[in-house]
């Protein structure tokens, strides 16, 4: 989670395309998601902590899953486009990681519970 959230403010423009232009300001929403990020791992890396960590956690994942809906949507367009990635596979992987969401918020309500 800490590296995730690092790379919001390394390299913000992946982030800022797949923001959901309902949720406003781009650029606004990297920086809240990433400082999110980084504080549910600072939580999760602490045995007190750990289980508020989790349950941020997961309640991040869900959060941040238009993102991965608006990535996916946007595939192959101007907004959404890899030089290197011919369009159809780049929206293969974008509807792929859809499900992958859920073992991830899966593993942080486990760890919520464990604590």
């Amino acid at each position: 989670m800490v590296g995730a959230g690092t790379t919001h403010f390394l390299a913000p423009a992946p982030y800022e395309r797949i923001v959901p232009r309902w949720a406003g300001d781009a650029r606004r929403v990297v920086v809240v998601s990433g400082a999110a990020e980084i504080a549910c791992g600072a939580l999760l890396s602490s045995r007190r902590t750990g289980r508020l960590g989790a349950c941020l956690t997961a309640a991040l994942l869900v959060a941040v899953f238009p993102a991965n809906v608006q990535m996916a949507l946007d595939a192959g367009t101007e907004r959404q486009a890899v030089a290197d990635m011919p369009v159809g596979r780049f929206r293969a992987v974008a509807l792929a990681r859809l499900p992958l969401q859920l073992p991830l918020i899966g593993w942080a309500v486990r760890v919520a519970r464990s604590h």
